[in-house]
């Protein structure tokens, strides 16, 4: 009778007994399970839905197994991309120093020929220069001198225009810069002075021709500069 039994019966299990009492009903189940599961032959799937205790455990270590093999590969892929980026980063210089060497090349070669065309150019012009040479030593040579000092004159006249177009043809032009306006670019002024027909500000007398070479001036003309009347 229920008046009879101990009091101690009736008394609420603890949190602890409750948990030990669950553990036992599951693992009982379990081995129930398991049991069932070897009468009928069948092996449980690897992603069935009746995965067993034990499966767990092993797919987890699975996990666990492959993680490990990721970070063992990783350490492996970086050091494979640095050596990707040394091998980039050395080609890279290798070229740099194969663009550097055909610069300087390039350049010696254009400086030598440079230099070469301006000897050509030299040894044209010298060559032509030394034709009116060979005419000044002629025209002095005792066997041609002239007694008529108007003969030696047209033949000193016949060199100069020889020369003169040997400088003209070299492209050298002169500055004669007589009645016009004063250019400081052109000219240089030594001084000035009064003049009747000669406007103010433009030049008097060409002391001194000046000189350009297709547009670029080798030397100004010195010249006296108007002050009006």
């Amino acid at each position: 009778m229920a008046e009879e039994k101990n009091p101690e019966q009736n008394a609420e299990p603890t949190a602890e007994e409750r948990a030990q009492f669950e553990q036992d009903v599951l693992k009982a189940a379990q081995d129930a399970m398991n049991l069932e599961a070897e009468a009928n032959g069948s092996a449980s799937s690897p992603t069935g839905n009746n995965e067993s205790a034990e499966d767990a455990p092993k797919s987890d270590d699975a996990a666990d197994a492959a993680k490990s093999e990721q970070n063992a590969e990783e350490p492996a892929s970086t050091e494979s991309a640095e050596d990707v980026l040394k091998a980039e980063l050395a080609a890279a210089n290798d070229r740099t120093l194969r663009l550097m060497a055909e610069f300087d090349n390039f350049r010696r070669r254009s400086a030598k020929e440079q230099l070469e065309l301006i000897e050509t150019a030299n040894g044209k012009l010298l060559e032509k220069l030394s034709e009116v040479q060979d005419n000044f030593e002629r025209a002095f040579a005792a066997e041609n001198k002239a007694k008529d000092l108007e003969a030696f004159e047209k033949g000193m006249q016949m060199i100069f225009n020889q020369f003169s177009k040997v400088l003209t043809d070299a492209g050298l032009e002169q500055i004669d810069p007589t009645g016009k306006e004063f250019d400081p670019n052109l000219h240089e002024a030594l001084m000035q002075q009064p003049s009747e027909t000669i406007p103010e500000g433009h030049v008097v007398t060409v002391f001194q021709k000046g000189y350009k070479l297709k547009n670029k001036i080798l030397k100004t003309a010195k010249v006296i500069v108007s002050s009006g009347k």
